[in-house]
């Protein structure tokens, strides 16, 4: 059966000829006060009235309603019944946090138990430790021979000093490079193999990766030194004309040169000692003789500094490793 959709004056004049009033409001009527109106007039259920009579039960056994007929709304008595006998569940509540006071002299900002910043060590302002002259005049006496592997394939004893000063410094540059995780035997070795090659800065900048790697392929993480290498080379050509950076502030700028390759590069090829390279096994040693209390070699390059001669500055690379 199609939906009833009339209209509510359509409604109205459909029933005015059946006897009801034209003054009720069928529009605001509920589908049960219709249906109470109809019958209780005792209206003959026949032809119109059938039909809506008809259409007013099945839409009382159904949830849907129209616009003609509204919901009834509940009243409070009818949901005091239907609530009886159960149990109201409550919705809870959530509980608002209790507002933490500020605690008086504490600034914003900082979390407590926040330890200061580390004040940097100035050079000659800590106090020498005890005897450590007797213990270095020692380790000098012991290296006077020059027999250790660093003496034949370290940076100073490697480069070509008939090629010039320029090629010189930065085949040093270069054996630094090498000679990262890498021992003195190896870095001799690979050494002459790329002097064999040609190594100056020209040189290096026109050899393609692939060949440059395969070269020093016997250094420890090669792929890495090729590319720094490479990018060395670049710069000095471009930023430098041709020469290594004079200091150790501009080596810290080309790629995979740290404090201490910058400062030993700087003492051997310019004769000046701006700082310590001090590398693992002279921070480890260093702890040990209790000389330093540190942590990383930057630290006991910054202790050293702050009480060791300037004048052992140049040297304790070179003795002690």
């Amino acid at each position: 059966m199609p939906p009833f959709t009339r209209s509510s004056s359509t409604l109205q004049s459909s029933v005015e000829g059946d006897g009801i009033g034209v003054d009720a409001e069928w529009s605001s009527m509920t589908v049960v006060q219709l249906k109470a109106q109809l019958k209780e007039r005792g209206l003959p259920v026949s032809g119109v009235k059938s039909v809506l009579i008809e259409r007013l039960d099945s839409t009382t056994t159904t949830t849907t309603t129209s616009k003609y007929f509204a919901k009834q709304p509940s009243s409070p008595a009818d949901v005091a019944t239907k609530t009886k006998g159960k149990t109201a569940v409550k919705t809870p509540t959530k509980r608002k946090s209790p507002t933490k006071s500020k605690s008086p002299g504490k600034s914003p900002g900082k979390s407590p138990g926040r330890s200061p910043r580390r004040v940097r060590i100035e050079p000659g302002t800590l106090k020498p430790p005890a005897n450590w002259e007797k213990i270095y005049s020692l380790v000098e006496e012991l290296r006077a021979d020059r027999s250790a592997p660093v003496d034949t394939d370290g940076g100073e004893a490697l480069p070509e000093k008939h090629l010039g000063e320029v090629v010189y410094r930065f085949q040093v540059l270069t054996a630094l490079m090498l000679s990262s995780q890498t021992k003195d035997a190896v870095v001799g070795e690979t050494m002459r193999i790329l002097q064999g090659h040609g190594l100056t800065v020209e040189n290096i900048h026109q050899t393609d990766h692939e060949t440059l790697n395969g070269l020093i392929k016997k250094v420890g993480f090669h792929n890495n030194k090729t590319k720094y290498m490479k990018q060395s080379a670049e710069m000095i050509l471009t930023q430098y004309n041709g020469d290594i950076p004079p200091n150790a502030d501009e080596l810290m700028k080309l790629p995979g040169v740290g404090p201490k390759m910058a400062f030993i590069v700087e003492n051997i090829a310019f004769d000046t000692a701006s700082g310590i390279g001090v590398d693992t096994h002279m921070h480890r040693m260093f702890n040990d003789l209790k000389w330093v209390t540190s942590k990383t070699p930057e630290q006991t390059r910054e202790q050293l500094e702050g009480w060791l001669p300037r004048d052992k500055w140049a040297s304790i690379n070179y003795i002690w490793v």
